[in-house]
């Protein structure tokens, strides 16, 4: 069954009807400013958080190590990971934001890049999303020739500053637009992860300097998927982690069907009282069903970055486990959400004992600890504000 958290699943599958109805299976699109389109819920199920069996997946280590990137000595305490991800990817107003606080804050992050973002609309029927009509996609496309070309320089600014390109699919089919991701079987992600890859080296021939072996997880539309059907497609393409389940609070990530699985916690909103998916139009959602309301921007931001604080408390005094942060390039509610998380990446990155890392790179580090010792701090209970 599928749950939002602080919803029941009988209230959740209701409004599901009534979000899609209204607004759609929408993220911002990626044109210069970000729209105000809204993607559906996450409506993922709390993962067990169950190590699998299987040997976990590597990854390459770092070229140029920072500092932090070391074993830990016996009763040392880990570093406080902070991970800030960013679906669709594809706004250059916000990676102009974000890179200069990045920067000075010694940070990186990730964007989980919209493959359809890459191509011009007048190549859309180029695309054929599983059991869907070509030329078409829940998201749109990239816009023009002149826009695509545009987004490839600032995604290459991004890559050049350290930060992480991961996949968010192509399409954005979730509930709603049928076949959804929830129904496909292993075949058509396949075929998407194919069309995904196909749309980077095409890009990459205009010049776009995203490796694709460096392309090694991402996040699916809506956290949606069965998962059986899912990894063995993503395992198949290389990629090395998942970032799509939810958690009950802040947990290790662990290995699940082969890949690294960094879920998406389900926290506490202090000025709530609820539950909710961390993720900011989940956050949205809980404050106001939604509703754009800019002249109360100010609230929203202060009520997502206490959110954020408390969380990062929690983890900080806990068990450290790596927080994900997960968000879209959006001004929602008046840029009340980005506003959060801007200010959020500023001021905790730049705090003691406190990492704010990619994926790649947790998983980097991971791999120079001693398994024991991982297994330890995966065993610990998850943190909760």
């Amino acid at each position: 069954m599928k749950r939002w958290g602080w919803l029941s699943t009988g209230v959740a599958l209701a409004l599901t009807l009534v979000v899609l109805a209204v607004l759609g299976a929408r993220e911002p699109p990626p044109a210069h400013d970000a729209g105000d389109l809204a993607a559906p819920l996450p409506m993922a199920p709390r993962t067990s958080g169950t190590t699998s069996a299987a040997a976990p997946p590597t990854v390459p280590p770092a070229a140029s190590p920072p500092s932090w990137m070391r074993r830990m000595q016996p009763g040392e305490k880990p570093p406080q990971f902070v991970l800030f991800s960013f679906d669709g990817a594809a706004s250059k107003p916000h990676w102009d934001r974000i890179m200069p606080i990045a920067r000075q804050a010694n940070a990186h992050v990730t964007g989980l890049l919209s493959g359809v973002y890459l191509v011009p609309d007048e190549e859309a029927a180029t695309y054929t999303g599983p059991g869907h009509r070509a030329g078409y996609s829940s998201i749109g496309f990239g816009g023009s020739r002149a826009d695509v070309a545009l987004r490839i320089g600032y995604l290459n600014e991004a890559l050049a500053a350290g930060h992480e390109i991961g996949t968010h699919y192509n399409g954005h089919f979730c509930v709603g637009a049928e076949p959804n991701v929830d129904t496909w079987n292993t075949d058509q992600w396949n075929r998407e992860l194919d069309l995904f890859f196909g749309i980077v080296e095409k890009a990459r021939q205009q010049g776009f300097q995203l490796d694709p072996a460096t392309v090694r997880g991402g996040r699916t539309p809506c956290l949606e998927g069965q998962w059986g059907q899912a990894f063995p497609a993503m395992r198949g393409h290389g990629l090395a982690y998942d970032t799509s389940h939810v958690s009950l609070g802040v947990v290790w990530p662990f290995v699940h069907e082969g890949l690294w699985e960094f879920p998406m916690p389900e926290v506490r909103v202090p000025a709530l009282g609820k539950q909710v998916v961390m993720m900011d139009f989940n956050l949205w959602y809980a404050l106001n069903g939604a509703k754009d309301e800019p002249d109360r921007a100010g609230d929203y931001t202060r009520i997502v970055l206490d959110t954020y604080r408390s969380v990062y408390q929690a983890a900080a005094n806990g068990n450290r486990a790596p927080i994900v942060i997960g968000n879209h390039f959006n001004e929602w509610a008046g840029g009340a959400f980005s506003n959060a998380v801007e200010g959020f990446l500023g001021e905790v990155c730049v705090k003691p004992d406190t990492v704010c890392a990619t994926y790649t790179e947790v998983i980097q580090w991971m791999q120079l600890q001693d398994p024991v010792v991982l297994e330890q701090l995966r065993r610990m209970p998850a943190a909760r504000n």
